[in-house]
This record gives structure tokens, sequence and C-alpha cells, in this order.
């Protein structure tokens, strides 16, 4: 039953796509197929950087944790979806919810944390290239990889507790076929003043510093190659940046995208804020390992020695 009593948790039913709620059997196909690219090809990324040693760089090491960060964003997602579009199971308990939410957006912002030490990466093999290796050490490249999962789950872990405190009394309905904190905010009958301002914390202090640390990276990066004398070196500089620029746009702008349908879009189509979400959290797992195998040359012939 949904709702909320003092002494029952609250359960959420989740609408999946909204308007298209008797097509949970043809949506399935599609989701299904985007989720099993984005799975297959993040896992064979990270199976190709660990069994290939020539891989066995900064720049490769960093793309590993963020094939990982996709995948649990992915299978973080994936058990809702198949029970909402396969068995047409939608309902989901408060714990469970908040326990699915704090796991998407912590992958998420390990996603965010690991484009800014890419950048950071690109900016050390351009600004010094004879010390790349010796600066980015794999020790260090350790404890950055931690230090970027232990802030994600530190800086997430108030979330659900703060959503525990308030009761739900309304119908409970999500407009994802998962559980997201901006949906689950407007769904409490109480103030939500210290979720919200929290929620603005978190966002400035993990999307919106990386994005600036990325774009003062790049900032940095062109500085550096518009210094070099020769022209085919800028450009070969250059072009070591490119699959990171894709990866950033993949990434940030279905993330903004789905901030403003959040935020702006109060009256707009349920339909738009579930198509959002879903552009925000499938495309990058599945077009991530599509453009670093097309743009980078030692991942194509690490792909074809692997799978050969």
């Amino acid at each position: 039953m949904l709702g909320n009593q003092s002494s029952v948790p609250p359960t959420f039913l989740m609408v999946g796509i909204p308007g298209l709620e008797d097509k949970g059997t043809w949506l399935a196909i599609p989701f299904c197929a985007m989720y099993a690219a984005a799975i297959l090809g993040n896992l064979i990324i990270i199976l190709v950087i660990v069994k290939v040693p020539s891989l066995h760089k900064p720049m490769y090491l960093f793309l590993s944790m963020l094939a990982v960060s996709e995948l649990g964003v992915t299978l973080s997602t994936l058990p809702t979806v198949v029970n909402v579009f396969i068995f047409d199971a939608r309902e989901i308990g408060r714990d469970a919810c908040f326990a699915q939410m704090f796991f998407i957006h912590c992958f998420s912002l390990m996603d965010s944390g690991v484009l800014w030490a890419m950048a950071f990466d690109r900016f050390v093999a351009i600004y010094s290239p004879l010390q790349y290796v010796t600066i980015l050490t794999s020790s260090r490249i350790a404890i950055i990889g931690l230090g970027i999962t232990v802030r994600s789950v530190i800086i997430m872990a108030p979330l659900p507790v703060l959503l525990r405190r308030l009761p739900f009394c309304g119908a409970n309905l999500l407009a994802h076929p998962y559980c997201l904190h901006p949906n689950l905010i407007r769904l409490p009958c109480a103030d939500v003043t210290v979720n919200n301002r929290y929620g603005l914390f978190l966002v400035l202090s993990t999307f919106g510093l990386d994005s600036l640390i990325i774009l003062f990276s790049y900032v940095m990066i062109v500085k550096t190659v518009l210094g070099m004398a020769s022209k085919e070196g800028r450009l070969k500089a250059l072009n070591t940046c490119v699959s990171h620029i894709w990866a950033v746009v993949v990434f940030f702008v279905p993330m903004i995208g789905v901030s403003m349908a959040h935020r702006f879009g109060k009256h707009a189509s349920p339909l738009l804020h579930s198509l959002m979400a879903n552009v925000y959290l499938l495309v990058p797992p599945v077009l991530n390992p599509v453009i670093y195998s097309i743009k980078t040359k030692e991942i194509r012939r690490a792909l074809h020695k692997f799978l050969s």
C-alpha cells in the first residue's frame, strides 16, 4: 500500500516513462540493448587495460576508473529498470529506494571526479611530458582514485539520512524507473529546506568545483600548446585531449539538462523529466567506451590484440 504511516515505512511507485506505462515490453528492448552495450563496453575497457601491460599508464589507469564508475551507475539502476519494464513490478520500499539513490549519485560523483583527474592528467602530459610518469606514479594515481571514492561516499552519506526524517504522505509516484534525489525531494509533506540547501551545496562542491578544475586545466593546456613552436606538435598535443573533451561533454551536458529541468521545468511534461534522466544515466556509459575505442589508437590496438 502506498503512503506513509508513523509505524510503516512508505513505499514508492516507479512510473517508468510517463504516458507509456502500457508499452513496457516494447520499451524493454531498447533499454536492455543500451544496458548490455554499457556493461559489455565498460567491462571490455577495464579488462583490456588490466591485461595489456602497455596500457598501464596514467591516462589509461584513469580511463579504467571512469569505466568502473560508469559500470557502477549502470548496475545501480539496472534492477529496478528490469523490474519495471519486464516484470511490471513498480513498487519499491523506502530503504531500497534510498540505497539505490545513494549508489546512483555516489557513482555519478565518482564519474565527475575521475573526469577532473583525467583533465589534470592531460595537463601534466602536455605541460611536463618528461616528468609525466614520475609525477603521476601508480601510487599517486591510487591515492587520487581513493580520494575521489571517499569524497563521493562522505558527501553523499547525509542525503538518505536527511530523507529518512521526512514524512511521505502522498501517492509517492516516481517519474523514473529508479530513485533520484531531485525526484524524491518533491514528495515529502514537510519542509525540505535543509534537504534543498544540502543538495545545492553537494552540487556546487562536487560537480561545480570539478567543472571549474576541468575548465582551468584546459585553459592551462591551451596556453601551453600555444607556446609550442611546432604546428605539428600543437596538433598532436591537442589530439590527445579529444576523447576526454567528448567524455566531459557527454557527461556534463545531460547533467546540466536534468538539473535545469528539475529546477525550472516544474510545469514541463513528466515525459521530458524522464527522458532527460535516462539520457543522463545511460548515454555516458554507452558512448564513452565507443569514444575512447575510436579516438585512441592505443586502445584500438589493444582491443584488436585482446579480442583476437
